[in-house]
């Protein structure tokens, strides 16, 4: 540009800004603009170099002199017609990328920022309102609410269950309301009923159960969670052996196949704490006597609950609820306890089996390295602590069983079974085999049949998982501390073989407490028919049943 249109332009006083899209030059990158930024400039001297850019200039400039209204658009779109076939000399007519379309009405742009300029008053920044997704609410801190189909349901079950004078129903009447509106089993009728009526007035209104039920969202719970929240007593976040101990009195009071215990009060309630015990050894795997909710929803218990309640015929129901089961736990503590004051010792548990366990393994147990004893008798096993016992010596392939019997071998408490700790329990049981003219089978030996059965990560030691892993875990055991097993197992009876095979559901513990129960149940009957024929006997000799 000459100094003498510099200075021209300069003295005018008003000049019209022009608009940047007068420009008319292809479109640039943004990057390449921001990148560098001494682009612009030289775009903009290419621009005023250009002839027809100078006579725009010399037009306006006279326009402005003159005092006439200056129109810089109509006067660039008469140059720009003119000179359309020149471009600047950075870009080829035949390179040179197409121009954005343009509407009659003037730039999309200009016209919003004419209608709705921005708040910091450039008309090259606006904004919009973000766009606000709605997430629907996925926590409730009460349980989910139930959907208006399903309240409408309960509620019409609801109204015609409680359709009475009273508007209510007492304790007796409460059980169909149980089982049809909250589709639990009946014996939970009792534990329900009370904890609605807290007031203990002896009747549970249709608007209390709905106020429980239905607006507390106990509708839509699973099954493990409402008997969970029936069962626990408030404040706590758990259940103890204390919280099932109504359900099991009303199973003892309404199941056909326990009608025959009515008269005998005294073995309900040790058939009622050994089921307890059985709940929480198999499902309470911390051992702190705590079951959390989600205990309850891993274990098996709910579905045993739902059989216990739909089958006439107890026995069937093998998880937990089995009366033949707890008959034979029960009558075998009997046998121990030699003085029936309810304990018994270490001599009494030696003779468990037919002498079956070595010495050294009894010490361990009664030095409650597996487990700490219910009892405060120094140096006695309860009937607690025996259920615990027997459950992991009939069973060993559980996993709480495999704990058990862990925590006796491992000496130092380190969590991994030594081959020295192995060793220390298995001499008792190779001078064993020796007094009883057997042939002895080395240690060495019995330390590679070992490994080649769990097949540990390491040979040097076996840990806790290692023997969850393997299914002949078990047999470990029993070759350290039980004889009688050991030689069962060397000599592999082809009839248990093949009672295994034809169900394999039924686990250790179910083959075994049904092959005792026959045993039991024949030796009382030879023992009735014995007492029968004398004139006179002991009462106190006969068995507990």
């Amino acid at each position: 540009m000459s100094l003498s249109l510099k200075m021209e332009i300069d003295t005018v006083e008003d000049v019209t800004c022009l608009n940047p899209e007068l420009l008319q030059l292809p479109e640039v990158s943004p990057f390449a603009l921001k990148t560098t930024p001494l682009l612009v400039d030289d775009l903009f001297s290419q621009w005023l170099s250009l002839p027809e850019t100078g006579n725009l200039v010399k037009s306006l400039i006279n326009d402005a002199k003159a005092g006439t209204a200056i129109n810089a658009c109509a006067n660039f779109s008469n140059v720009n017609a003119v000179g359309s076939n020149s471009l600047p000399s950075m870009f080829s007519s035949v390179n040179a990328p197409p121009l954005s379309p343009r509407s009659s009405s003037g730039s999309p742009r200009s016209s919003k920022q004419k209608s709705s300029p921005s708040a910091l008053g450039s008309p090259l920044k606006l904004f919009s309102d973000p766009m606000q997704e709605v997430i629907p609410q996925f926590y409730f801190q009460n349980g989910r609410p139930p959907t208006k189909e399903l309240k409408e349901q309960s509620l019409s079950k609801i109204n015609h269950l409680f359709n009475n004078p009273l508007n209510g129903l007492v304790i007796d009447e409460f059980k169909t309301v149980t089982k049809e509106v909250c589709k639990l089993p009946s014996f939970l009728s009792s534990a329900l009923f009370r904890k609605i009526d807290v007031d203990c007035v002896g009747i549970v209104t249709r608007d209390a159960f709905i106020t429980y039920w239905v607006d507390g969202n106990m509708l839509t719970m699973d099954v493990a969670t409402q008997i969970f929240e029936i069962l626990k007593r408030p404040g706590n976040r758990h259940l103890t052996q204390v919280d099932f101990r109504p359900i099991l009195r009303e199973l003892l009071a309404t199941h056909p196949g326990l009608k025959f215990l009515q008269n005998t009060p005294e073995f309900q309630d040790r058939y009622a704490e050994t089921v307890i015990y059985r709940i929480f050894y198999h499902m309470n795997r911390s051992g702190n006597g705590r079951l959390t909710r989600r205990e309850l929803k891993r274990g098996e218990l709910i579905s045993a609950m739902q059989q216990a309640d739909e089958e006439d015929d107890i026995n069937k129901v093998l998880r937990y609820f089995s009366y033949e089961h707890f008959y034979v736990i029960y009558c075998k503590f009997w046998e121990l306890d030699t003085d029936h004051d309810f304990f018994i010792d270490r001599e009494n548990l030696i003779r468990y089996g037919n002498h079956a366990l070595t010495y050294r393994i009894v010490d361990r147990i009664f030095s409650q390295a597996p487990r700490k004893f219910a009892g405060d008798v120094e140096g006695k096993m309860g009937y607690e602590d025996f259920v615990y016992f027997m459950l992991s010596e009939e069973d060993k392939s559980s996993e709480p069983s495999l704990e058990y019997w862990f925590k006796c071998i491992d000496l130092d408490g380190n969590g991994v079974l030594t081959p020295n700790e192995m060793q220390f329990f298995y001499e008792e049981q190779l001078h064993r085999m020796e007094c009883l003219a057997l042939e002895p089978v080395l240690f060495e030996d019995i330390l590679c049949q070992i490994i080649d059965m769990v097949a540990p990560e390491r040979e040097d030691c076996i840990t806790l998982q290692d023997l969850k892993g393997s299914k002949l875990s078990g047999n470990v055991f029993n070759i350290l501390f039980n004889l009688n097993k050991f030689m069962a197992f060397e000599t592999r009876d082809p009839f248990l073989i093949r009672q295994e095979r034809e169900d394999p559901t039924l686990t250790e513990w179910d083959r075994f407490a049904h092959r005792e129960y026959i045993r039991l149940s024949m030796e009382e009957d030879v023992e009735d028919a014995s007492n029968g024929s004398a004139d006179v006997w002991d009462e106190s000799l006969e068995a507990p049943f």
